[in-house]
């Protein structure tokens, strides 16, 4: 009589054990797993997607907190714009490409909390717009694990003097913070289609 309630109570504690719905597939999950199969992904590769994701996002951006600042001349509404605050589409890129997005200006050259690289090319940038030179977007590989993308806002875009006042040379910087993981989600997706 014992003994068979001993086996009945170790056959249930197996069957709940076994339970296959203990196990869920969700697109967390489903990510995960993809993000450990192998890949062999080439730098030229990850450099273009993030050149293309950089121009687009950037572009986008821009045009958002132009259009957003020409709504407003309260000094504190444009301050808040200028931190990115209060714009509905910038927010939801950073989310969905997990992007870290700041508007960066000359006194971000000082700035000890940026990577020396890109302080330098902010720097390199600044100079530009002193030479009234043409800029290019850069990209700099700050880790292991992390992309900057820095493209110059043009000299005669608003946002220069609405976000950094009145300069002796207009002048303003995008940044975005790419993650290599999520680069190479969107590689793997756009692949896939």
């Amino acid at each position: 009589m014992i003994r068979s309630l001993l086996y009945s109570g170790l056959l249930i504690s197996l069957l709940f054990a076994c339970n296959p719905e203990r196990v869920h597939y969700t697109n967390e999950l489903k990510e995960e797993m993809a993000d450990s199969k192998i890949k062999r992904i080439k730098d030229a590769d990850l450099t273009e997607t993030i050149d293309k994701l950089g121009e687009r996002v950037s572009a986008t951006i821009q045009k958002e907190l132009a259009a957003q600042l020409e709504k407003t001349t309260d000094p504190d509404e444009r301050s808040k714009l200028c931190q990115l605050q209060n714009l509905p589409r910038t927010k939801a890129i950073a989310e969905q490409y997990v992007l870290d997005i700041r508007l960066l200006g000359p006194s971000d050259i000082q700035n000890k909390s940026l990577n020396p690289k890109e302080r330098e090319i902010l720097d390199a940038y600044l100079y530009s717009a002193k030479q009234k030179q043409a800029t290019i977007a850069n990209i700099q590989k700050t880790s292991d694990t992390s992309f900057v993308y820095n493209v110059a806002i043009p000299a005669d875009n608003p946002i220069c003097e609405a976000c950094f006042g009145k300069q002796e040379t207009p002048f303003a910087v995008w940044h975005l913070g790419f993650k290599k993981r999520e680069v190479i989600r969107r590689m793997s997706a756009s692949k896939k289609r």
